[in-house]
């Protein structure tokens, strides 16, 4: 019971390759933790596809459901854009086994062959670009990433952090200016 309480909460640091190996074994914690992952991806772009809710969440829970089959007899490299192969098709073949008049079925090619990879690609680098940062931010002095915090992130002003951190606005002032710039800096190092 106990190792069961700790594999869930451990669960959610794994990749998504090691979910998905995990899903060629059976594990149905793993298959929780993708549902939890990527059910609202999966929704939008049925929406999208479909134009009603109801039969776009219908669509979205028939996807997860063969998800560990599909997985099985598939070689995924980059699950994110995967899984978007999977959805757009299912959606497609959904629209033409309803036999939807032309028009329909050729806005939902458009779509398709719109930029809506490249969209998903950019969530994904601006996801990963914002995690880095996070990283980033933690490695500043106490001070300045108190103070970035408080001024970026909550959205206070000079004199509120100053009030929290209890140093004179000047000093506020001054280690933000001196946090952006060390932050910058250690970004710069990454690229």
């Amino acid at each position: 019971m106990l190792f069961s309480a700790l594999f869930r909460k451990n669960i959610r640091s794994y990749s998504d390759l090691d979910l998905i190996d995990l899903i060629k074994k059976s594990n149905g914690n793993a298959e929780g933790e993708i549902f939890k992952r990527y059910s609202a991806l999966v929704m939008g772009l049925c929406l999208k596809y479909m134009k009603n809710h109801v039969v776009a969440e219908d669509m979205a829970m028939g996807i997860f459901e063969d998800l560990p089959g599909k997985i099985q007899r598939s070689e995924i490299q980059n699950f994110k854009n995967w899984l978007f192969s999977v959805t757009r098709n299912s959606c497609l073949m959904e629209l033409r086994k309803k036999k939807k008049d032309t028009a329909e079925i050729d806005q939902a090619l458009m779509y398709a062959a719109d930029d809506s990879e490249a969209i998903l690609q950019a969530a994904i680098e601006k996801e990963e670009e914002l995690i880095d940062l996070e990283a980033k931010l933690a490695t500043l002095k106490a001070e300045q990433k108190q103070a970035l915090t408080h001024f970026y992130i909550e959205n206070k002003s000079y004199d509120q952090v100053s009030a929290l951190m209890e140093i004179p606005t000047k000093a506020v002032k001054s280690l933000i200016q001196n946090g952006k710039r060390n932050l910058k800096l250690k970004l710069e190092q990454t690229k």
